[in-house]
């Protein structure tokens, strides 16, 4: 086995329920170990949120204990996935935060400081040194917090290259437009009145709820966010490790602390959005560029034009002239636990004998999803 997992599972039959990364990677995972599968999901294919990221594995921003405890060991399980399954397109580039004043210069030298920075494998670089290894990134910055840590797989392409090689084992079935309307002891029913019933069932599914898995949630301690993301025509250069701006010190939980501390206030309309810049190079050449976390509103479907404006002219800022025109945009939403009711780093609950629900992990999903899978079956 890739993963060197052991074979607990063999002879027992697990239902997953959720076709996006949580669904797919406790689909995988469970193979690993000797399982058969039968998968479920609503959709032909995913479209939700587990297809509409950058597909980071974003070690850097985790916060202390727990979530980076969680972040590294996903780590360690894409790399050895992507072993097994190279049409996930896995890379090791690692990540810079470009920081761009004295002040966010101040954030990364303190999180250098801590205990979990040689972990984290963050190092410090100047301009020229940014430059030896992102030739790319010829904007307007100080210096860039280098994590080794992180890297990237292809959103788009990852699922259905898992699904491919799960099918290939013999043992799993994918079965698409399967709605979820009741729960059983040990048994999921879908929409046509089938009940898949296994050893083990899993509920692994996203934030667009309605019907029964919108009851099933509504009482729990999650809050959905909405993003907006865009993409450009391939660009000449190769960004050869992930880009991120001086605003996601805001917002990731590793340096917020000390960024709300040290930096001076985000511009009104920034902070309304949550926005922030990342940038990861696809394969085919396009940068995906995002983006915002905006609480979700009844009623709400349109997508501004001005937050994405700022986030690209925060983009050029420092890549330079060189950033292609976008090609697309599109919105999303996730769920993740409300910091307000809970500090999970997401959700397990068990609704039924035999049954967990499994959701939350909002933007941290694409990340944590192998390790979160592994801990549903130790």
């Amino acid at each position: 086995m890739p993963l060197g997992l052991d074979a607990s599972l063999v002879g027992q039959r697990i239902v997953v329920v959720g076709g996006g990364v949580m669904g797919t990677l406790h689909a995988y995972i469970a193979l690993e170990r000797g399982a058969e599968v039968v998968h479920l999901e609503r959709d032909q294919v995913p479209v939700g949120a587990s297809v509409r990221n950058f597909g980071l594995i974003w070690v850097s921003g985790r916060a202390e204990g727990r979530e980076t405890e969680l972040a590294l060991r996903a780590r360690e399980l894409w790399q050895a996935i992507a072993e097994d399954v190279p049409g996930i397109k896995f890379r090791a580039n690692g990540s810079f935060t470009l920081l761009a004043s004295d002040e966010e210069l101040e954030v990364a030298q303190r999180a250098l400081s801590r205990p979990d920075a040689v972990a984290r494998g963050f190092s410090l670089m100047n301009r020229d040194e940014v430059l030896a290894r992102n030739p790319a990134a010829q904007g307007r910055y100080l210096a860039g917090l280098h994590c080794e840590r992180d890297a990237a797989v292809e959103s788009r392409l990852a699922l259905a290259a898992l699904r491919h090689a799960m099918i290939a084992s013999g043992r799993y079935g994918y079965h698409p437009g399967r709605e979820l309307t009741n729960l059983r002891d040990g048994a999921a029913v879908d929409h046509r009145g089938e009940v898949h019933a296994g050893d083990r069932v899993y509920v692994c599914v996203g934030a667009s709820l309605s019907g029964f898995t919108r009851e099933l949630f509504e009482s729990e301690p999650l809050r959905s966010v909405r993003l907006q993301m865009a993409e450009t025509e391939p660009l000449a250069d190769s960004l050869t490790t992930s880009v991120a701006n001086g605003d996601t010190l805001r917002y990731y939980p590793r340096f917020r602390a000390d960024a709300l501390e040290v930096l001076p206030e985000q511009d009104t309309t920034a902070a309304h959005y949550g926005l922030q810049v990342l940038m990861q190079q696809r394969c085919h050449g396009g940068v995906t560029i995002g983006d915002t976390h905006e609480g979700e509103r009844p009623g709400i479907f349109d997508a501004p034009d001005r937050p994405m404006d700022m986030i690209l002219a925060a983009a050029r800022s420092l890549i330079g002239p060189a950033l292609p025109r976008i090609e697309r945009r599109w919105t999303g939403v996730y769920h993740q636990m409300d910091p307000a009711r809970s500090d999970d780093v997401y959700l397990r609950r068990e609704a039924a004998r035999h049954v967990t629900l499994i959701t939350g992990a909002g933007g941290r999903g694409m990340t944590l999803a192998p390790a979160i899978a592994e801990e549903s079956f130790q």
